[in-house]
């Protein structure tokens, strides 16, 4: 599969940031939690809206759904692009869903760490590719049982990945947005350097990987 690069048409790729950054915004971590009856989940825990801390609040089943929608924007805002604007938007709308996760306007820019996100776009952008990056995700979660480090190395080698796809302006992409959620996990980081961050099942302040 050859990689389709990116005709910058100016009118298309502000669309679809738009489209992205307003489906990606959507915050489904904090809808969810008020549904189960758990409350504000900006009070809660960390205070992220990812799933990961809405799984704190003891709401299996939102925590799920908030992981599933999270994902689902992410890759809805990909293939509206896709449909209905030019293969160059969808690469703008993937950007464009991780930036309004990370950062939603309604909820005064504090929202998740984007990796449900980041994977919905790759799976949009590249269902094989998307593939490989859940895959190295749960292989390194059951080696070292530390979300955020196993959401960090997937999301390290997903460039990788859609290099060896021949998917050039995606692994851009990815590397644009890995560097965003590399950025967001930074006290994940000091507390994997330090030894402290907590292994998966346990109790921490840590928001681990949404």
């Amino acid at each position: 599969m050859s990689d389709i690069g990116i005709a910058f048409h100016p009118d298309l790729m502000a669309l679809g940031l738009l489209l992205g950054y307003l489906l990606g915004s959507i915050p489904f971590g904090l809808f969810f939690t008020f549904v189960s009856g758990a409350g504000d989940i900006r009070a809660i825990g960390s205070g992220n809206i990812g799933a990961t801390n809405v799984l704190r609040t003891g709401k299996k089943w939102a925590a799920a759904a908030t992981l599933l929608c999270d994902g689902a924007k992410g890759a809805a805002a990909v293939l509206i692009a896709r449909h209905w604007l030019m293969f160059d938007a969808e690469w703008f709308a993937g950007l464009g869903a991780v930036l309004g996760h990370v950062f939603p306007v309604w909820l005064k820019f504090r929202g998740g760490k984007g990796v449900a996100t980041f994977l919905g776009v790759c799976l949009a952008l590249s269902w094989p590719v998307g593939l490989l990056v859940a895959a190295t995700w749960a292989g390194a979660a059951y080696i070292w049982k530390i979300s955020s480090l196993s959401a960090l190395i997937a999301i390290a080698l997903s460039p990788v990945f859609f290099l060896l796809h021949g998917l050039e302006s995606y692994a851009g992409l990815a590397l644009l947005l890995a560097a965003l959620i590399f950025a967001m996990h930074r006290d994940n980081i000091r507390r994997l350097l330090r030894g402290e961050e907590p292994r998966i099942g346990r109790t921490s302040g840590s928001e681990a990987a949404q």
